[in-house]
């Protein structure tokens, strides 16, 4: 079974030079499909050049990142939601609230979060969430939608295992990145206490690369370091894994 990296921006910057080896390095590391979270307006076209160049390979999301609502908020929804009406996205995404970097923006931050679980909702399609110092804050938004079929996953998660388990008991699954091979995370003990059929694997891609590459530049290659780790945590082989979390993925995002 390959692995999905199920979050990856492998269309940014960081990838201009080498993108097909990076594509083709993920291949040759069992990588079976990569999902593409958007950010903002200026990450789609970068985003869709790649769906269109490896059709099948690379699946889109659409959404609007926590990080990009600013002033601007309305016509960024406004040109998510444009997209949101053609076919192919798998999932809305990536969204959420992050309070680590900035709160000015914050009751905007928690509009735009919910107008676009309202769009999920509508269309059927799961969310990727974004929690960076929000659990509480996204915990509270998604409670007035515990009765709607909403379902997702919680991307990149680093929180409690109280955290996890109020996160797998609204619907949702746990995305697991490099984070969780970093010595001193802690990551490891939370997901030792949860079953393997609420988590799939990610990358993140230019970010958070896992040991033995942290502070390079992560690719999706990279999921099979975290899949190692997730097999040393659970005591399964790597196929376990690899065959678990993509089934988990599969499911999730219908693909």
């Amino acid at each position: 079974m390959k692995l999905i990296d199920t979050h990856s921006h492998i269309y940014s910057e960081a990838f201009n030079d080498d993108i097909a080896e990076a594509i083709q390095r993920a291949k040759d590391a069992n990588v079976g499909q990569i999902l593409l979270p958007n950010i903002d307006s200026e990450s789609i076209g970068p985003m869709l050049n790649l769906v269109r160049d490896y059709p099948g390979f690379c699946l889109p999301m659409m959404g609007l990142h926590p990080t990009s609502v600013k002033e601007n908020y309305k016509e960024e929804l406004l040109i998510c939601e444009k997209w949101l009406s053609e076919e192919g996205f798998i999932a809305i995404g990536e969204i959420g609230i992050d309070l680590y970097w900035d709160k000015t923006f914050l009751k905007e931050q928690q509009f735009v979060f919910e107008q676009q679980l309202n769009w999920a909702v509508e269309k059927e399609l799961p969310v990727v969430i974004h929690a960076r110092d929000s659990f509480s804050e996204i915990f509270e938004v998604l409670e007035s939608f515990r009765l709607k079929n909403l379902h997702g996953v919680f991307h990149s998660f680093t929180g409690n295992l109280d955290q996890a388990n109020k996160a797998i008991d609204m619907g949702f699954l746990l995305g697991l990145n490099g984070i969780l091979t970093f010595k001193n995370s802690g990551l490891d003990h939370v997901v030792r206490e949860i079953e393997m059929k609420h988590l799939i694997l990610e990358t993140d891609s230019p970010y958070l690369a896992p040991t033995p590459k942290r502070g390079k530049r992560n690719e999706s290659a990279y999921v099979a370091y975290v899949a190692e780790k997730l097999a040393e945590i659970h005591n399964l082989s790597f196929d376990e894994v690899a065959e678990i979390t993509s089934l988990n993925a599969r499911k999730l995002f219908r693909i």
